[in-house]
């Protein structure tokens, strides 16, 4: 297929994935060298050859930029938690949901770990983070409270399993990032889920 023969949205497509990820490129290497506070949006757009105009249509803040805010992703995560069988337990469609996003196919893992190494050392982007996994919450809350066809306001079980579940794939990032990434993430996170769907057993010490 030649040039021309790409279609118009895959080109936009493509083209809106280059710039967002140099615009995180950009904000991940300027912050992890300054510091947040010592890095403008301007100085980030700069960077990235984009224009500040053109940084907002992307991120609405550096801190977002910095920790890899991407809503559509979010959106893809809670659309494919929606389509998992409906006689798969929550509990279970979440887990193969976060799997899957997680997999080398979809996330650059030395990017993530480096974004992790750089948010750790900044309190005020670990609070940013947070902020952004009550959003990944909430999305996701939704998304299991519809396959289970009850209203989200009310979906007691949903909210728990997804708060259970968030609380302990970011015990994992924690892990994985203190291990320098020296595991496959998916096995980090699958060990750490498993730990939770046994009931949160306490293990047997080491002899």
């Amino acid at each position: 297929m030649s040039e021309v023969d790409v279609p118009v949205e895959s080109a936009w497509a493509e083209k809106k994935r280059v710039t967002r990820a140099a615009l995180r490129r950009a904000a991940l290497t300027l912050v992890g060298e300054r510091g947040l506070g010592r890095v403008t949006v301007e100085e980030i757009a700069a960077a990235a050859g984009v224009s500040t105009r053109t940084f907002f249509n992307y991120f609405p803040t550096k801190e977002d930029a910095v920790i890899g805010w991407d809503p559509s992703v979010l959106a893809d995560m809670a659309e494919r938690l929606r389509r998992r069988p409906r006689a798969e337990p929550a509990l279970a469609a979440l887990r193969s949901t976060l799997l899957e996003v997680l997999s080398p196919g979809f996330a650059d893992h030395r990017d993530l770990l480096l974004r992790l190494q750089v948010t750790r050392g900044d309190p005020h982007l670990v609070a940013h983070q947070v902020l952004r996994f009550g959003d990944t919450e909430r999305e996701l809350v939704g998304a299991l409270a519809e396959r289970r066809g009850l209203d989200p306001a009310h979906d007691r079980y949903a909210s728990l399993v997804v708060a259970a579940v968030l609380a302990v794939g970011r015990a994992a990032l924690m892990a994985w990032c203190d291990d320098a990434g020296q595991s496959a993430l998916a096995d980090v996170l699958a060990g750490h889920l498993d730990v939770l769907a046994g009931g949160l057993a306490e293990p047997q010490p080491p002899v």
